[in-house]
């Protein structure tokens, strides 16, 4: 099969998958469930585990997340070489899986925790547990070989975060000029807006200067103009506390509103949940928008990790009692439904 019949292929596939997807205005059926074993036969059709509520939570939240990648890793196969962009999207869990994984051994705890499943296409030797250097040996992240102490493990992780996104960029700009074109805006505005959702919430909530933020900004690594970073580096030059200020800004549309006769200060919790929705609204966008190209499965990729956070979300929510209109909430929806056409 040539490359255009690959694509084909998997846009025919991705598509029926998507179909029944939970995003978009599918989103409010997982509002709608009052219970977990409800959630449970809504997602997975199968018969619901007999085991108690909290195992439930997470046992839904880890076959969620199984199911994601297992229907991912399929797609990817389907290519007899897929794109080096949509391996380097799975890493993202190697990422996640080694933080758990030092944080378990932060913790001087005896048994692996749970962790996801990539497969092949993982650079970690999970096997090689408890041994933290030969699980990240020969790896892009060897340097982290000893267990972290409990105050070094969230710069560990940071440094992890920074070294994952360079590289995930890294990997966009080296694709043939006609795929970067497609994947490129969706990766470059995630990336714009982390650093900015970052920058803010240093300067809000720790109250932080600009040039203390600057230093915890992801950018290009090349050296070369700092697109990743510059848009949170202007935001800061904005007062925090004059909606006036931040009517003109690029990103207007996910500003918490300005209520007349009340004191507004910018809400970066209110901006991160609408700039959820909207990156998820984009890669609906581009995922029809070429489909034969690689960012097709890019924008899939992308749409059901927002879907597995929005399960995740009531997973919790119902296990603690949470309200639907507060679960909404947390995932964007109804922060962003209101003031996103």
């Amino acid at each position: 099969m040539d490359r255009s019949g690959e694509g084909a292929y998997v846009y025919a596939k991705a598509s029926g998958m998507l179909a029944k997807s939970f995003i978009g205005e599918r989103v409010s059926r997982l509002f709608e469930v009052r219970s977990l074993a409800e959630l449970w036969s809504l997602l997975f059709k199968t018969e619901v585990p007999a085991v108690p509520e909290f195992y439930l939570a997470q046992q839904i939240e880890q076959t969620a997340e199984k199911k994601f990648l297992d229907d991912y890793i399929k797609l990817l196969r389907s290519y007899a070489k897929p794109s080096p962009v949509l391996v380097a999207l799975l890493h993202f869990y190697d990422i996640d899986n080694l933080k758990d994984i030092a944080a378990a051994l932060c913790l001087g705890k005896k048994e692996m925790p749970y962790l996801a499943d990539i497969g092949s296409y993982s650079f970690l030797h999970c096997k090689k547990w408890p041994d933290i250097a030969a699980i990240t040996q020969g790896s892009p992240v060897s340097w982290y070989n000893t267990v972290p102490d409990i105050h070094s493990q969230h710069a560990m992780d940071l440094r992890l975060d920074r070294e994952y996104t360079r590289f995930l960029w890294q990997t966009v700009q080296s694709l043939s000029a006609a795929d970067r074109e497609t994947v490129e805006p969706l990766i470059k505005e995630e990336i714009i807006l982390d650093n900015i959702l970052w920058a803010l919430r240093l300067r809000v909530y720790y109250n932080m200067d600009e040039d203390e933020i600057r230093s915890r900004l992801v950018d290009a690594g090349d050296g070369g103009p700092n697109v990743l970073a510059s848009p949170a580096i202007a935001a800061l030059k904005r007062p925090i506390d004059s909606f006036a200020a931040w009517e003109d800004w690029k990103y207007a549309e996910l500003l918490n509103p300005n209520e007349e006769g009340s004191v507004w200060t910018i809400d970066p919790r209110w901006v991160q949940l609408s700039a959820k929705v909207v990156l998820q609204k984009k890669a609906k966008r581009a995922f029809h928008k070429d489909p034969f190209s690689v960012s097709v499965l890019v924008s899939w990729f992308k749409l059901k990790q927002y879907e597995l956070d929005c399960i995740r979300t009531v997973a919790e929510g119902l296990r603690l009692n949470v309200s639907s209109s507060q679960m909404a909430e947390l995932t964007g929806f109804h922060t962003a439904a209101a003031i996103i056409k």
